[in-house]
């Protein structure tokens, strides 16, 4: 950046590396925690939160009324995301505290444990290494808006709570079959989830107050408490249907849990359109345009632009077109990379499709730096491919397109003059198909972190799946696929 010219131009590079590197979101999490611990050494503060690195480990709450299935989902999460769980029970029988005389104190004369004495315990149990290097699963925690308060007030935010909710009489009679297994701590159920091992069975105990007097006040006083809690987290608050079975809601809670919190910064969506022919790259793109300002470069029309701009990479792109071979993949990346790299491409984002078409060309983009943070493939069956592409028919009058199944031409002369165009014809189309076939799994691979989406819906219903993608924090895969939708 010369600092002699004026206006000042950040350059585009310095922008791509804070998203790369996350700077935004790390500025923003130092930040908020100078304000709310106050340090007298905020430089040493800073440099102690740099070295523990844990700004993307979970933090979560489950929150929900008696029998809602809140330990099993948060025992099934841990399992899933490696992270320490935190509940009541946990915290009460735990031998490491040094405010276990306080608590017994409590537990002796039967007195309820004060909030405050709760926030100290929940603190010491987050200072502890698995909390701070792996994040934590908080179970049934906060009990009390005061509570809730006071652990925001110490800085412990939760990026994701999840509360659960059933119907009164549902809680109760799923209730009365609740069995704990003395050993490891999981829930079963007489009806819906009993262990098919006879050594299980055999530890299963009743808990206490499971009745249906003390589930039914259980419930009472969580629909007098819950207004308040829900009040204090806002946005960051999924409520999920506890109603159903036990692992669809897992499937939601993972699901909701996969996505980053909103943040701040500054987002330039780079989006790759990959796909067969006919899977509606090109449509969506235009979408994404018209409905965002975001650049549709289309790689095709780009080479053509160059040829009849007469450029210097148009004199090397025309030889090509006249004999019919396909442009050099260093003089394509070229022209991509030129065009990616304008001021109009990193203030509005862009949208490229055609390009890469295998795995070789994908690796050279990778190289010349053309790196999008969305990569989206379009899956389609070959026989709605041919039904999309053999059907369509061109008026050479008017340059209309037409379609015989969906499009139509409205009047009898228009449709006698309607010709197919040779690449449309069924041989042609079914080449293309087979050559996509034969490299897409090479460059799935390549292309990793990509987003796979149905193609064969209606157009408007794909383009609503990748806005969505867009417009929220890419979810983290936390080890798995993103499945197709």
């Amino acid at each position: 950046m010369d600092a002699t010219k004026r206006p000042i131009h950040i350059p585009p590079q310095m922008g791509l590396y804070a998203e790369k590197h996350r700077l935004h979101q790390i500025m923003q999490e130092m930040l908020q925690g100078l304000l709310i611990h106050k340090p007298e050494e905020p430089l040493d503060f800073l440099i102690k939160q740099l070295k523990q690195d844990n700004y993307d480990v979970p933090k979560i709450c489950i929150l929900g009324p008696p029998a809602s299935g809140k330990t099993t989902i948060a025992m099934w999460l841990c399992k899933q995301l490696g992270t320490a769980r935190i509940s009541p029970e946990t915290l009460l029988t735990s031998a490491w505290s040094n405010l276990t005389d306080k608590v017994q104190e409590y537990q002796d004369t039967k007195q309820k444990i004060p909030d405050a004495l709760w926030a100290e315990l929940i603190v010491e149990r987050l200072q502890i290494e698995d909390c701070i290097h792996s994040g934590w699963i908080m179970e049934a925690l906060p009990q009390s808006r005061e509570l809730a308060r006071e652990l925001l007030a110490m800085g412990i935010i939760p990026k994701h709570v999840v509360v659960l909710f059933a119907p009164d009489i549902v809680l109760i009679e799923r209730n009365l079959g609740k069995r704990v297994d003395i050993s490891t701590g999981e829930v079963y159920h007489t009806t819906f989830d009993w262990p098919t091992e006879d050594y299980i069975q055999q530890r299963l105990k009743v808990p206490h107050g499971i009745s249906e007097v003390e589930t039914a006040r259980r419930i009472l006083k969580y629909h007098q408490d819950y207004p308040g809690i829900l009040q204090s987290f806002g946005s960051c608050m999924k409520l999920i249907n506890a109603d159903q079975p036990c692992a669809d809601v897992f499937a939601q809670v993972f699901t909701h849990v996969q996505a980053p919190p909103r943040t701040l910064a500054p987002f330039s969506p780079r989006i790759l359109l990959c796909g067969p022919p006919g899977s509606g790259k090109s449509m969506q793109a235009s979408l994404l345009s018209r409905k965002y300002g975001i650049i549709n470069v289309c790689c095709g029309q780009l080479l053509k632009e160059a040829v009849a701009d007469e450029t210097k990479l148009g004199e090397l792109i025309k030889p090509y077109f006249d004999s019919g071979w396909p442009v050099a993949d260093n003089i394509v990346v070229k022209m991509l990379s030129e065009r990616l790299n304008r001021l109009d491409c990193h203030i509005r984002g862009w949208v490229l499709h055609g390009f890469p078409r295998d795995e070789d060309q994908a690796k050279l983009m990778q190289r010349a730096n053309i790196n999008p943070n969305r990569v989206f493939f379009l899956h389609i069956t070959p026989e709605s491919i041919l039904e999309r592409l053999c059907y369509r028919m061109l008026d050479p009058v008017t340059g209309e397109r037409y379609h015989t199944l969906y499009q139509p031409a409205a009047s009898k002369e228009a449709s006698e003059r309607l010709l197919i165009h040779p690449r449309d014809l069924e041989e042609a189309v079914k080449l293309k198909v087979d050559a996509y076939l034969r490299i897409a799994e090479g460059l799935e691979t390549v292309l990793e972190d990509a987003i796979f989406i149905n193609g064969d819906q209606d157009p408007q219903t794909v383009f609503e799946y990748i806005e969505s993608y867009i417009v929220n924090p890419r979810p983290t895969t936390l080890g798995f696929p993103l499945q197709m939708v």
